[in-house]
Parts: C-alpha cells; sequence; structure tokens
C-alpha cells in the first residue's frame, strides 16, 4: 500500500512540473520583451530640447510668417523650433539715397551688405531634396495652362510665383535671364524705354561685374535687377549653405556697388526642390518662374522674329509670367511687335 501510494505522488508531481516550467518561460519572455520595448520608444521617439524650442506646439498648427504659412509639429526629426521667416526683406526694390556717389556705379550710396542666417542648415527636417525640373505647360487660346496652375498652388507654400492666379486683370510680368552678353540687351532696353514697359532682368554675379553700364541702365530706368546666383549651380545638387552663399554673395556685390537690392530670385535652368525653395524663401527671397517661354537661347538656332511673335503671343494668357533670354535676336527684333500686340488684346505690363 504504502509503495502504491508513493508511486501515486510521484506521477502527480511529474504531471505538474511541465506546466510550471512553461509558466517561468513566458514570465522571462514578458520581463525581457517589455525592456526591449522601453528601449525602442526611447530611440523612436527622442525627447525634444525645450532649451532651444520652449514654444513646441503639441499640435499640427499653421502659422502666418511673412508672406508665407509655415507648419510645426510636435514630433519633428529635428529639435529645431519652428522658424520664423523673416519680415525684414523689402518687397520691392530699395536703392540707397541718389548723392551721385563715385562709390556706385549708379551713383546711389552704398547699401549695408547683409549676412543671411542659414536656417537648418543640415536639412535635419528631412525636406526633400530631390531635383525637379521645371515644366510650365503651354497655354492656347488666352486659356492658362494647367500644368502652371499646379506649380503655383504648390508654390505657394514657399511664397514663389509661376503664374498670378490673385489678380483678376488681364495682367503680364516681363522678364529677362541675363547669364551674358551677346550685344542685345541694350536694345532691348531701348524697347522698353520706348514702350514704357518695365521688366525683371535676372543676372548672374558675372554679369552684374562686367556689364556696369547696362545693370546701371536697367536700375536707373526703373526695371528690377533680380537674383539670379553667383555661379549658377543647380541648386538641388549644392548645400543648404552652398545656396544661402549664392544668394548673399549676389546680394552683397549689388547693395556695396550699385546701392541696390531687390526681393527676387530665380532658380538657374528653373531646377528646385522642397528643400530649396523653404532655403530661398528662408531669406525673405520670392522665388519667380514662369509661365511662358520658349527655346530661345539658342543662339545658333534663332528662327526668325515673326517665329518669336507668333510663338509668344500664341501662349499668352492672364496672369502669365513670361521668360525671355536676352541673348537672342529674334527676342530683340520680336519684342516691341509682341508689346503692341499685348496691349491691343487689353493685357497690361506690371512689374514684379
Amino acid at each position: 500500500m504504502k509503495k502504491a501510494l508513493l508511486a501515486l505522488s510521484l506521477c502527480l508531481c511529474l504531471a505538474f512540473l511541465p506546466a510550471c516550467s512553461v509558466f517561468n518561460v513566458d514570465t522571462d519572455d514578458a520581463s525581457s520583451t517589455e525592456e526591449s520595448m522601453s528601449s525602442l520608444n526611447t530611440t523612436a521617439e527622442p525627447a525634444i530640447d525645450t532649451s532651444a524650442a520652449t514654444s513646441q506646439p503639441t499640435q499640427i498648427t499653421t502659422q502666418e510668417t511673412g508672406t508665407a504659412p509655415v507648419t510645426t509639429t510636435t514630433r519633428p526629426t529635428t529639435t529645431l523650433p519652428p522658424k520664423e521667416y523673416p519680415t525684414w526683406q523689402n518687397k520691392e526694390a530699395v536703392t540707397g539715397a541718389n548723392t551721385g556717389t563715385g562709390a556706385t556705379f549708379t551713383g546711389f550710396e552704398p547699401l549695408p551688405p547683409i549676412n543671411f542666417e542659414v536656417y537648418d542648415p543640415e536639412n535635419t527636417r528631412g525636406l526633400d531634396t530631390t531635383s525637379k525640373g521645371y515644366g510650365f505647360g503651354l497655354g492656347k487660346n488666352g486659356a492658362p495652362p494647367e500644368l502652371s496652375l499646379n506649380n503655383q498652388k504648390y508654390f505657394n507654400r514657399f511664397n514663389a510665383l509661376a503664374i498670378d492666379t490673385k489678380t483678376k486683370a488681364k495682367v503680364l510680368y516681363l522678364t529677362f535671364d541675363c547669364g551674358y552678353e551677346n550685344g542685345y540687351t541694350g536694345k532691348i532696353l531701348d524697347t522698353l524705354k520706348a514702350k514704357q514697359v518695365p521688366a525683371a532682368f535676372f543676372c548672374t554675379l558675372p554679369y552684374i561685374k562686367q556689364q556696369t553700364n547696362l545693370t546701371t541702365r536697367m536700375i536707373k530706368e526703373g526695371h528690377i535687377v533680380g537674383n539670379h546666383s553667383d555661379t549658377h549651380p543647380v541648386f538641388p545638387k549644392i548645400s543648404r549653405a552652398e545656396m544661402a552663399g549664392e544668394v548673399q554673395r549676389y546680394d552683397n556685390y549689388l547693395r556695396s556697388n550699385y546701392g541696390y537690392t531687390a526681393p527676387y530670385f530665380r532658380f538657374p535652368e528653373g531646377a528646385y526642390s522642397e528643400s530649396a525653395l523653404d532655403l530661398v524663401q528662408s531669406m525673405g527671397f520670392k522665388s519667380v518662374f514662369w509661365s511662358v517661354a520658349y527655346a530661345d537661347w539658342d543662339t545658333n538656332n534663332q528662327k526668325g522674329a515673326q517665329y518669336t511673335f507668333d510663338t509668344v503671343t500664341g501662349r499668352l494668357h492672364p496672369g502669365a509670367v513670361i521668360l525671355l533670354h536676352a541673348v537672342s535676336s529674334d527676342n530683340t527684333a520680336a519684342l516691341g511687335d509682341i508689346i503692341d500686340w499685348a496691349r491691343a488684346q487689353g493685357y497690361e505690363f506690371r512689374p514684379l
């Protein structure tokens, strides 16, 4: 009998051992998993440096800062505070006092140089740096191109202009790119002066260094001299600090040598990225694209004044930003007729 009871007790003990062993394994795994999750959570959600961002918002907000809204969130990929885009930069061109000084080419007193802040130079917010080639679409029968209208919807975030969708009147904005001189800019200025048409000339730094008489004419005859960078690089392919340097060197040369500055910028080749648009905006500049253009820059493939006239007038539409290149003999020959035709259709040329 004793032997039978002993055997029964041993069997019962053996029956419970596997269950106890499984329970112990579950407990150990649960403890290990908790520690792992705690470690993962710490890595995924780093503490925000409140000393640098004490006003970090607690939800997605939109702030009106300057002329464009800026969106911030509670969990950015950086500890940077929300960017207050500068309002110091004027919305129009500014000149120094007209004293006739010999210190500048224009006789305007030099403007003080400026040191632009390079906001978020390492792009810690992870803005897209993909280079986007600019396409503007073709307007037909006086209708704005759909592609330009879609561009503008995107550009509104960055205080950039492709087409004027706000003005109800039939307005046009005439702009020229000037990377080098080909002997035609003086004639273009003569036509603009005779027709009383304002324009914007986007020049590179070497241009305004070499073509001092033409640049002075542009400024003193009331045109805008816009910023087209120092060395004409593809902006999305360089760092944010390099972008800022390109813009700053150009602007400071204008300030010191012409007593002039204007808050308008055009991307070399029209190539842009989200990060590049943000950087230019952060310095207080308006990026200016276009909604009317054609292949006029090839000096070896000029097709005659009539071709230029037909092409440009066939693409005009209300709110159009027109891009022409000052190196084109065809543009020079057709410009007066284009202006006359546009006015006859009820268009008005305005400055940016």
